[in-house]
Formats: C-alpha cells, structure tokens, sequence
C-alpha cells in the first residue's frame, strides 16, 4: 500500500494508482484548500492579540476530486473537525486559500452540506418538513419541495414515515433523514463529522453501506472524519492522516479497493495493508509532507464513475 508522499506541482498518478482527476479532463477539484492554518486562544474564541495561541491547523494542503471520499483521521486534537467547520464555512481560516466547486468559502453555501454526529433535526416538524427545510430556506413552494422530500426519503429508505416526528424514529432512522436532508439541494460536497459515531457497532457497519449506495446514486464529494480505521479503509478513496496539534498531513494513503464496498472486505489484504499502513502513520508520524492534489486520482477517475 503506497502512501503518497509528495510536492505540489506533481500531478501525475502515483505507480499502483489511478489517474488524477486532472489525467481525466477535470480541472475544477470539489474542495481546495491551500495553506490553510487556524489557531484559537486557549480557554476557546478567536485569536485577537493577547492570550495563549494554540495552533489547531497549520499549512494544509488537499484537493478533493470530484465523487471522490476522502476520510479525515488522526489522534485527538489534530483538527480535523475544525477542517471540516472551515470548509463548511462556519470557520474563518485565518490564513490560506479554501473553495469549494472553484468559489472561494467566505460564509455557509449550498455547495457544501455538512451532517454531525447529531442529527439535528427540528423536534416540532415531522419528516418530509425536516428534509425539505433547506428548500423551504431557498424558496421553493410547497408542491415542488413535498416532491423532492418525498425522493430523498425514497433513496433513504424512509418512505411511509414523511408524518412521523424525530421522536417516533429509531437513532439510525434519524441519521438517514440527516442524510437526506443534507442531499436536498444537491449539493457538490458532503462534510460529515463522525455521523454514525453514535450508533452501535453493527448498525454503524450497516450505515456505512447504506451510505455508500446513497453516495453511488448522487453526484457529491464526500470529506469525512472518523476515529475508525476500518471505517476511513470501507469508505474512502484516499485515507488522509493528520499529525497531533498543530495538525499537519503526516501522509496520505490510497485505498486500492474495487467497488461496490462492502464490510467482508475487511479481511482482504489489501485493505488489512491500508489499515496498517495508516495506523503507523497516526502511532508514529513522519516527516511535514505535502500532498499532491488528487494525486490518487478523484473517485470519478477510479472506476469510470458519472
């Protein structure tokens, strides 16, 4: 399993991988981030003169391709929530370059959808009203957003319960219409957060199949962070690992899996040699590293995906 370990002006695929998704005609990557830092005054806020500064991000470069997932992992503290908030918009960095789909994030867009380890869901609505909030949000009238909700819980797997309040839904239940919510307004990203941290671990395996069908069915980049090894193997196409605080790139790991995933994969060696291989990257570290932008080629180059 190679780990790539490269300089920014390459972007020739690395041997054993698939092309970049500049080797197959796209020149626009989803996300792309360049030297991008962010530190925060001890205690929490914002830096603004005085007070300890810890460095929660320091000078990270990646591109995400697009359809191509790419999973966040490191210790604790290495900023990959915090990644995620300022690609999400919900985070100034406060140095660096951040777009998503070629425009530069200076707010929360429609471009980028983000789903937590929480649902979230609003308690006084019921399903389809929850899913088709956002376009409620944009102004869509009713007939049209009733239809969209109604094909969102349809490739979720929730129809039957448009009526049903988050209250009379199982946790995995509420997470699908999470999802579905997130896809309303097709968006070009999907940012979550540890969105199945929550749940058991056999359900969790089980979202993480479900996710990938979804995924199969839309046209979005996904940027996730998880804790789990296993998880970051099953889902991505790249395995990003961060350093501890400040967090850097300590390396990037291709997942040379065919798809459709699915979690007997687990015991294929190429997979158990991506989880090694990661894991000696999170235990020990390596030397400050750059990544080549989609250097292991976008999810759409790998396997003729769109």
């Amino acid at each position: 399993m190679t780990v790539i370990r490269t300089d920014p002006t390459r972007t020739a695929a690395t041997p054993g991988s698939a092309p970049s998704a500049h080797d197959a005609g796209s020149t626009t990557p989803a996300i792309r981030l360049r030297s991008v830092s962010r530190g925060f005054v001890a205690g929490g806020g914002f830096v603004a003169g005085g007070g300890r500064r810890l460095e929660a991000l320091a000078g990270i470069d990646l591109d995400v391709g697009g359809r191509e997932i790419v999973a966040l992992i490191g210790p604790n503290g290495s900023g990959k929530s915090t990644l995620l908030r300022i690609v999400a918009g919900l985070l100034p960095p406060d140095a660096g370059v951040v777009e998503v789909a070629g425009v530069p994030v200076t707010g929360p867009s429609t471009a980028a959808a983000s789903m937590f380890q929480e649902p979230r869901l609003l308690p006084w609505r019921d399903v389809a009203d929850n899913v088709g909030l956002p376009l409620e949000l944009a102004g869509w009238a009713a007939p049209r957003r009733a239809a969209r909700a109604a094909e969102l819980l349809a490739l979720v797997g929730l129809t039957g319960f448009e009526r049903a309040r988050p209250h009379e839904l199982s946790g995995g239940m509420r997470q699908r219409a999470a999802i579905a919510r997130a896809l309303a307004l097709e968006p070009s990203v999907l940012l979550l957060d540890e969105p199945f941290s929550a749940l058991d671990a056999l359900t969790r395996e089980r979202f993480n199949g479900e996710l990938l069908a979804v995924w199969e069915r839309t046209h979005a980049a996904i940027l996730v962070v998880t804790h789990s090894i296993p998880e970051a193997v099953l889902l991505a196409d790249r395995v990003v690992v961060m350093s501890p605080r400040p967090g850097r790139i300590a390396g990037v790991v291709p997942i040379d899996l065919p798809r459709p995933r699915h979690i007997e994969q687990e015991y294929d060696e190429g997979f158990k040699s991506a989880a090694l291989t990661i894991r000696h990257l999170i235990e020990h570290g390596g030397p400050t590293l750059t990544p080549t932008p989609m250097a292991a080629g976008s999810g759409e180059a790998r396997d003729g995906r769109r």
